[in-house]
């Protein structure tokens, strides 16, 4: 038991064999036999999949702008999204505009449907009946709509406004929704099927419309019983950017299905959005391409602050009623090259973990979800196969996954509709626990049974706090605008936050009035602590992850955030709050100060640049704004919620708008452009085309400039840039290799474990680069410093002991590379070598646009080169 059903991947896997499985369709249902031998796979981890990988691997980002500007600034749902269509019934029918042909559209080689092609296809379809409605959930980076598709029997506007009223109940009020027998009667489960979140993964769009189209004129008992009993939400493409170019990146250049929790892009938002309002019980988002078919739940390590008991218990018995489905479709290796279907958690021992809730189906659980699933989809198309494969087989390929995407889908809505008074019920059990405070539940063969082979390996779980205080900073202190930015977040995540209408004493601290008060009392407890948490240092529990293991946004946003542990909230006197306090702010006289320890306070000093307005640097990093641009200032502060402060201080050395070069990762790429810094995007290939450095008063050099690689022209005009007074900002491997090879700072940069990351400790200097900075960062494959020669600063170093706070990081093999190598080295180091101002990173402070926190690092890294 336990050990005995997973082992190292490295080694052949013993089958465990299941005496019972399902074998899946709507309206049907047939039990058979499970053959020994019919789950074989090969139990390889998948390897981490980074910005731009596999085929952008240390390339540069090359994003446009406009993409930028549109995922920055777009609303949180647009005016026809989810949750704007109260007071009506269903069907919504709307008609769709129909994008122009697009014949570059890749998706057309696979003889699937291109972009273009799916709005006359949604028009046509709630043309047939009264079953079908869409909306628009949001748009894209690119700026393409998001079509949120609603299937269910048609309902009156007083049945949905019931329908409603008893999915808030189950939220709000979860205890008395439990023994409400209208819920248990006629509530309509939620069905959620995500579709082409990696814009190359297409198939799951395809196999949608069909069914899609099959549910509307479908007239027999079963279908319409089903559609009586649920509603089902298909979202066709949630990455149409990708999906138009044979991308797994949106226009952004973002892996959409690692940006839950931060929400960068508007796509996830979308989501989001559709999480809160739709509150899915059962969902299942379409991947490709894992051969046999990958079907979740997954292997260790399990996040650990979900409901895991009641997750597995629905999500293993879902998983293999599709098992059945896929296998029962008769394609064999031998004949079609499809191998049988995969479920991570009974067939492998690790790799393939639920622990990071930046993927769809593990943020779910915490809006209710009960059975969530990556299903992989076997045959490639994508990448290499794509270009090399003839269309003939690539057509065949597409056409195998559509059925197997198709046939997954049906077995879970064919299950759903068979549980669907024990899914609502586990579903409110989940709300139940989060209100009352309750203790989680670990899994075992007594707890959840019918799930062979659970073991110790599979246990986690979490003691939440009674509470987590945000405390008020009064205007223009260093957590302001990060402290409203995080409550703004949590609300967007529908997590409840109150703030205190008075003074309190809670946990053994004193906190003044306009506090904000997280109740951990509350239903998705579970979301608030993986925002709030530090997070659990899970790296003596697994060898290998499969991508990230640190988040938290309590250590990496900025923000100060307390736990407390017990306490009585009665004392804290407050209401629920829908927004957080505005911060900005402008003192009515004399010289104004503006911190440089948030974005949001890069972006606005920015802007004053960008218009001219005549700042300079104090010695401690801030900025300063003379009387005379407070009208400047004023609108600054409107427009990025940051405080201007008198001082009587006048600066020194002035500060200029930045041109930066930037050879990075689309992440920092991304939040360069958040700060409003003048980025033009370059590489090794950019710079050997003849690249005019009077553009650039600083290069930025992460990923896809090798000088070794440039011409002699442009080593030449590299150089002279240095020389002459040119500034470099580098990160990781490539930053530190650039400066060797340039022969600038003098320091030996050291590389970590490459799999190694998450949230550490550190201590900041302080100064122009670290001044203000929080005492913790991120790492990802993680460098730091040595040999530190004359003129070097540290700027940055990561603190003693063991630095690593939450997340997965070993030594490798020969011992080398862990914490203990890097504790107390040099994380950032600064100076000024052969003309140019250098500041290396050896943490990654802007990582897919998510540790706002550390970004002001970069920010003041960078104006410290302005020209």
């Amino acid at each position: 038991m336990g050990t005995s059903r997973r082992i190292s991947p490295s080694i052949s896997r013993p089958f465990r064999p299941v005496p019972l499985t399902v074998t899946a369709a709507v309206g049907a249902l047939v039990l058979t036999a499970l053959a020994p031998g019919s789950a074989t796979a090969d139990p390889t981890p998948h390897p981490v999949t980074r910005e731009g990988s596999p085929l952008g691997a240390g390339r540069a980002a090359t994003t446009p702008e406009a993409a930028a500007e549109r995922a920055l600034h777009d609303a949180p749902s647009t005016p026809q999204g989810p949750g704007s269509d109260r007071g009506r019934g269903y069907p919504r029918e709307r008609e769709l505009d129909v994008p122009p042909a697009n014949p570059a559209d890749k998706s057309i080689k696979l003889g699937l449907t291109p972009y273009h092609g799916i709005a006359p296809k949604l028009n046509a379809l709630q043309r047939i009946g009264d079953r079908v409605s869409v909306e628009i959930a949001g748009r894209s980076a690119g700026g393409h709509q998001l079509y949120l598709v609603t299937v269910t029997a048609p309902e009156s506007a007083r049945e949905t406004a019931r329908q409603t009223r008893m999915r808030e109940q189950i939220e709000n009020d979860p205890a008395r929704a439990a023994k409400d027998r209208a819920i248990k009667s006629s509530y309509k489960t939620p069905v959620f099927v995500n579709n082409n979140i990696h814009g190359n993964e297409w198939e799951g769009t395809d196999a949608a419309l069909k069914l899609i189209e099959r549910l509307a004129k479908a007239e027999d008992k079963d279908s319409r019983e089903l559609l009586a009993r649920n509603r089902l939400y298909f979202n066709i493409t949630t990455n149409p950017d990708g999906r138009i170019a044979g991308t797994r990146a949106n226009a952004n250049g973002f892996d959409l299905n690692r940006d839950f929790i931060t929400a960068s892009q508007p796509e996830a938002r979308a989501v989001r959005r559709i999480a809160v309002d739709k509150q899915p019980a059962v969902m299942i988002d379409l991947h490709g391409y894992v051969n046999g078919t990958l079907i979740e739940p997954t292997t260790p390590p399990h996040g650990e602050n979900y409901e895991y008991d009641l997750f597995l218990k629905n999500s293993y018995a879902n998983a293999l009623g599709m098992e059945a489905a896929v296998n029962g479709l008769g394609y064999t290796e031998e004949k079609d090259g499809v191998k049988p279907a995969v479920i991570p958690f009974r067939d492998q021992q690790e790799g393939w973990d639920d622990w990071p809730p930046i993927f769809t189906p593990q943020y779910m659980p915490f809006h209710g979800a009960v059975a969530t699933h990556t299903i992989e989809f076997p045959l490639q198309v994508n990448n290499n196969a794509y270009e090399s494969q003839p269309v003939a087989e690539l057509r065949r390929r597409a056409a195998v996954n559509v059925d197997i995407a198709g046939a997954a889908m049906r077995a879970t809505l064919d299950w759903t509709y068979r549980h669907r008074t024990s899914v609502i019920a586990d579903q409110i059990e989940v709300f139940r626990r989060g209100a009352a405070g309750a203790e989680q539940v670990p899994v075992s063969e007594e707890t959840v049974p019918g799930v062979p082979g659970i073991g110790p390996e599979d246990v986690y779980t979490t003691e939440f706090p009674r509470a987590y205080v945000i405390p008020a900073h009064g205007r223009g202190q260093r957590s302001a605008p990060a402290a409203a930015r995080l409550v703004d977040h949590l609300i967007a995540n529908d997590v409840r936050v109150e703030r205190a209408s008075h003074g309190f004493r809670l946990g053994g601290r004193t906190y003044p009035k306009g506090s904000y008060v997280v109740d951990m009392h509350q239903p998705k407890r579970g979301l608030a602590n993986v925002m709030l948490a530090d997070g659990r240092d899970i790296s003596d529990k697994v060898s290998t992850m499969y991508d990230i293991s640190g988040w938290s946004l309590g250590r990496l946003w900025g923000a100060s955030v307390d736990p407390v542990e017990r306490g009585d909230l009665r004392g804290v006197h407050g209401r629920t709050v829908r927004a957080a306090s505005r911060v900005g702010y402008v003192a009515p006289h004399g010289n104004l100060r503006l911190r440089l320890d948030d974005p949001r306070e890069i972006a606005a000093l920015n802007s004053l640049l960008e218009k001219g307005v005549s700042v300079r640097r104090d010695r401690d990093g801030s900025a300063v704004v003379p009387s005379s641009a407070r009208r400047a200032a004023t609108a600054a502060a409107k427009k990025y919620d940051v405080a201007f402060d008198a001082t009587k201080a006048k600066g020194g050395a002035a500060l200029h708008r930045t041109r930066v070069a930037a050879a990075v990762t689309p992440g920092e790429l991304f939040a360069l452009r958040e700060m409003n810094f003048d980025v033009v995007p370059v590489s090794t290939t950019v710079l050997n085309s003849g690249f005019d450095w009077q553009k650039a008063d600083v290069l930025f050099v992460s990923a896809g400039l090798d000088r070794s690689k440039l011409n002699t022209a442009a080593r030449a005009a590299l150089d002279r840039f240095l020389a002459g007074g040119g500034g470099l900002v580098g990160r990781g491997g490539t930053g530190a290799a650039l400066n060797a090879d340039a022969g600038l700072l003098p320091v030996k940069a050291v590389t970590g474990n490459g799999d190694a990351n998450g949230v550490v400790r550190v201590v900041n200097a302080g100064g122009t680069v670290t001044g203000g900075a929080p005492d913790h960062s991120f790492v990802y494959s993680p460098s730091w410093f040595t040999d530190l020669g004359r003129g070097v600063r540290v700027e940055q170093r990561y603190g003693t002991g063991d630095p690593l706070v939450s997340g997965h990081w070993r030594a490798t093999e020969d011992g080398s590379g862990g914490p203990a190598d890097a504790a107390g080295r040099a994380s950032v180091v600064s100076g000024s070598a052969g003309g140019a101002d250098v500041v290396l990173f050896g943490t990654e402070p802007l990582f897919r646009d998510h540790p706002k926190g550390a970004f002001p690092q970069v920010g003041r890294a960078l104006l410290s080169m302005g020209r």
